[in-house]
């Protein structure tokens, strides 16, 4: 074998040929059980939802069926007919929507700015703080029932919309800026340093220049502060008592009874529920994607 002019590159031997062939039949092998096991784990997550597709096309009454076929038979649209018209479903929806956005809205204001104080920032109690955002993570929401209701009450807050958005900020709030002061953690101070140097105030270099690059970070927030509006039931449960400002799992909770239960109508209403989420997630992983190759500093 020829290298160049002049130069003679050996042949490998059979023994080196052997070696390459069984690390490319073990690579080979490594990659197939990859996806055997990602094929298996991705049906197990994709099962449930065509559950609920299939029920929700049988009829109202039918719950069981011994028939694997993902369309039954005897399939109808009645129940997202029923759902969409005959119930509060919109009201259902308008509510969640307010509750979803303006929990995201003052969760993402608040977490950005928190998120970026203890980044940047040193002051009394900064550690302990982060201790105590990451502690209060450890208590289950059940474990909270009580002392929250007490605390609406007092505060005139049962039986609103107010109420429900401040306990899902509240909720929400301590993941959010430990995900938000995580990921300031990685802009180099530099590029604020910079902008304060051309004449822009502290203000104006977090709002130029450090929130952009943390859109990443914005995204994750937005999205894990909109599903706990969204899709969160014990706390509403305690808080909402009026029908007329039952959220989406108020509203399905309703259909359920204790001596019938509408069960096509419940995996329609259901499967509803998850569109929004599903679109919104895909929309802001892009975004989120697209937000990981943007930022740095040029040497």
């Amino acid at each position: 074998m020829s290298g160049g002019p002049g130069i003679r590159v050996p042949a490998p031997s059979p023994a080196a040929l052997r070696r390459r062939r069984r690390a490319r039949r073990a690579q080979a092998l490594r990659l197939g059980l990859t996806y055997a096991v990602l094929a298996v784990v991705a049906a197990a997550a994709v099962f449930p939802i065509l559950q609920i597709v299939n029920i929700s096309l049988r009829p109202a009454d039918q719950f069981a069926a011994t028939s694997l076929r993902l369309v039954p038979t005897n399939a109808t649209l009645q129940a997202y007919r029923t759902i969409l018209f005959e119930k509060d479903f919109p009201r259902w929806l308008l509510n969640s929507l307010i509750v979803s956005l303006a929990t995201t809205i003052i969760g993402v204001a608040l977490a950005s700015t928190a998120g970026y104080a203890f980044s940047r920032l040193r002051f009394p109690l900064r550690r302990a703080g982060m201790m105590l955002f990451l502690v209060s993570q450890m208590f289950p929401a059940t474990l909270l029932l009580l002392p929250l209701f007490i605390m609406m009450r007092r505060l005139a807050l049962l039986d609103s919309f107010a109420g429900v958005i401040i306990a899902y900020v509240v909720t929400a709030l301590p993941f959010c800026v430990w995900t938000m002061k995580g990921y300031y953690d990685t802009i180099p101070r530099d590029l604020e340093e910079a902008a304060r140097v051309d004449g822009t105030s502290d203000l104006g270099s977090f709002w130029r220049v450090t929130l952009p690059l943390a859109s990443p970070a914005l995204a994750i927030t937005g999205l894990f502060s909109f599903m706990t509006g969204w899709s969160e039931f014990m706390v509403a449960r305690v808080v909402i008592s009026s029908k007329q400002l039952f959220t989406l799992p108020l509203g399905l909770e309703n259909l359920t009874s204790t001596f019938a239960t509408e069960w096509a109508n419940y995996a329609a209403g259901s499967f509803l529920v998850c569109l929004p989420v599903v679109v919104l997630f895909v929309i802001l992983s892009r975004f989120l994607v697209g937000g990981l190759t943007l930022g740095g500093v040029k040497g």
